[in-house]
């Protein structure tokens, strides 16, 4: 199929043309082979671009291990002395992930065009977070940015794994739960009508077990359209005022009051504090925008708000430890910590022993969240089993006295 384009070549010039390919990442990889830099590539007028081509390619957002991946790739040919427009027309070649590949191809446009890595990565919010693209101007600030993208690969990496642990422990709850709705809906749905017809027919005085699941057939039968739309209307709701400013913050506040599921969220929060702020800090960037990006990039706006205090009071001149102590979410640990290391001139190694510290914490929390809700399940599982088993086998007990006499 052909596809108009509009590309830039070696002068600095727009050029227009039209290009026959088998799809639109194949026109962009020929206009790119004949010395020019595609910007614009679409499907001639009466042309439809196959599925999987440009428009497949641009939607959704990178995973984190092809982010990891890019980021490792792109370091290792930064150190080795590769330009920066060829680095990125090699991981436009090499990215698996649609997302990535079109973003290095706007990245290498903009920057062909004048803007810096910080500022054209910028315009890909969805896949390179602010923390990230800070990072990256920290470093081209100062020269370094293959340490830059070593510390940010290292730092999704860790962020990954903690976020896979996390994943794992709850993947067996998740399944018995899913398990324990299907068989009380089918039980409630399939078995209880059927033996509710032959007590009707026995005249049976049914026992409070058997009628609380007779109603609650009943209700589901009769009023599921409405159980439905009240379900769906109420997550809806929920999701919309979520969406909102005042909503994040009630939900992130609701969660890190939350038994057993708080402290571990506080914890994991705490890790990534402390990892983030070490990583910007040994990147170069003043302790300042720390404060900024950190308010930004934590994952919860409970959070965040504490951080734009502690930002207000630092500008104040009031130092790291004492406005972090007034932060309720701060342990006295992380706060004595954070106090050694500004006296000592050492913060950066203080909040790294704070990750390697809190990262264990996570760890043994997890391990632990695990061991608590075993348990829980088994009694859920039991309940649902001895209910059920007391809705059908009293009145069948009944039954059997009856034919006895």
């Amino acid at each position: 199929m052909k596809y108009s384009y509009q590309a830039i070549n070696d002068l600095g010039n727009v050029v227009k043309g039209v290009i026959e390919a088998g799809s639109g990442q194949a026109a962009e990889e020929a206009i790119s082979s004949g010395g020019l830099i595609p910007v614009r590539v679409v499907p001639e007028k009466g042309e439809k671009d196959p599925f999987g081509g440009r428009l497949q390619r641009i939607a959704g957002k990178a995973k984190t291990r092809d982010l990891i991946l890019f980021s490792k790739q792109f370091r290792s040919m930064f150190s080795a002395g590769v330009s920066l427009r060829r680095i990125l027309e090699v991981l436009e070649m090499q990215t698996e992930n649609g997302a990535l590949r079109n973003a290095a191809s706007r990245i290498r446009d903009d920057i062909s065009q004048g803007s810096s890595l910080k500022e054209a990565m910028e315009k890909h919010p969805s896949i390179f977070s602010p923390l990230y693209c800070s990072m990256i101007g920290a470093g081209e600030a100062s020269g370094r940015v293959p340490e830059v993208l070593e510390r940010l690969t290292h730092m999704l990496e860790h962020e990954d794994k903690v976020k896979s642990d996390i994943r794992s422990a709850m993947q067996y709850p998740a399944v018995v739960i899913v398990a324990l709705a299907g068989a009380f809906f089918f039980l409630l749905t399939f078995v209880v009508p059927r033996f509710a017809a032959v007590f009707a027919n026995a005249h049976l005085k049914l026992p409070l077990p058997t009628r609380i699941a007779i109603a609650m057939h009943d209700v589901l039968i009769g009023h599921w359209f409405v159980m439905l739309l009240a379900v769906f209307g109420g997550v809806a709701g929920i999701r919309a005022y979520v969406g909102t400013e005042n909503g994040r913050f009630a939900k992130d506040s609701f969660l890190l009051r939350l038994p057993v599921f708080g402290p571990l969220f506080i914890k994991a929060s705490i890790s990534r504090f402390s990892s983030i702020f070490a990583i910007l800090l040994a990147s170069g960037v003043p302790v300042i925008n720390v404060m900024t990006i950190l308010s930004g990039t934590i994952g919860n706006s409970a959070m965040s708000r504490a951080f734009d205090r502690i930002k207000g009071q630092m500008v104040e001149g009031q130092g790291i430890a004492g406005p972090l102590s007034e932060a309720k979410f701060f342990t006295p640990m992380v706060v004595s910590m954070v106090a050694i290391g500004e006296e000592s001139g050492d913060l950066e190694g203080m909040l790294k022993e704070i990750t390697v510290h809190y990262d264990e914490e996570v760890r043994y929390s997890v391990s632990r969240l695990a061991d608590l809700i075993t348990p829980v399940l088994t009694v859920a599982l039991a309940v649902m089993v001895g209910f059920f088993a007391l809705a059908v086998f009293m009145p069948m007990w009944d039954m059997t006295k009856l034919v006895r006499q």
